[in-house]
């Protein structure tokens, strides 16, 4: 008799639980029952955490781990990587006025507070007297033996992904593809602000050896 009696009450007071949770009145949304099982607390990205032995929210991905259609650029961040770049690979990308406008678009963004609109190393931070001025895609020398007009595809995307001297790396700010259009608008600023795109043509296709492709990498 108590069983039974305990199992009613029971369930009457379930059917309570249910009907004064539920409602059809969208301002009304009822009770919650322990929210915490659905509504777990959260913490914020950078926010000490205990549940973690470093107390850090935002943890480091798991060694030897790489991102998703991620693609890795083969040239390391050496002199002889460098070289290598500039010997190996070509720019992946078709040169069309679509891209060498991006690219232009993404200088001005990125490069041109260094090197300047016509890309003569006097841009805005070098105006004031605070860096001195980098040389001139037209008519300076590299710091690294050259002339800067004679910069190859693969010499100015290596040094975009791991910068040189004072120009710090760009891999993470500047996606490979967009990297690939400043390459392309650099060389218009090394002729002189010249188009690479003849009258008689709007596009010219890059070359597609599979080993060259690689260089969308990081």
């Amino acid at each position: 008799m108590k069983n039974t009696i305990a199992i009613l009450c029971a369930g009457a007071a379930s059917v309570m639980m249910l009907a004064t949770s539920c409602s059809k009145d969208p301002k009304k949304p009822g009770l919650e029952y322990m929210p915490d099982m659905y509504r777990s607390p959260s913490y914020e990205v950078y926010s000490a955490n205990p549940n973690f032995s470093d107390s850090l929210t935002m943890q480091h991905p798991v060694d030897g781990t790489v991102p998703r259609n991620y693609t890795f650029f083969h040239y390391p961040a050496t002199n002889e990587g460098y070289e290598a770049a500039g010997r190996d690979v070509k720019n992946p990308l078709v040169l069309n006025k679509e891209n060498l406008a991006e690219g232009k678009r993404q200088y001005e963004i990125f490069c041109v507070h260094c090197h300047g609109s016509t890309g003569q190393g006097d841009g805005s931070i070098v105006a004031i007297g605070k860096f001195p001025p980098p040389p001139s895609y037209s008519k300076g020398n590299s710091s690294r033996g050259g002339l800067m007009k004679d910069l190859t595809d693969g010499k100015i995307f290596h040094t975009i992904t791991y910068g040189i001297n004072l120009m710090g790396a760009h891999a993470a700010q500047i996606a490979p593809e967009d990297r690939w259009r400043i390459v392309m608008y650099i060389h218009q600023l090394q002729n002189d602000g010249a188009s690479p795109i003849g009258s008689d043509s709007t596009t010219a296709t890059a070359t597609k050896d599979s080993s060259k492709v690689t260089a969308l990498a990081k």
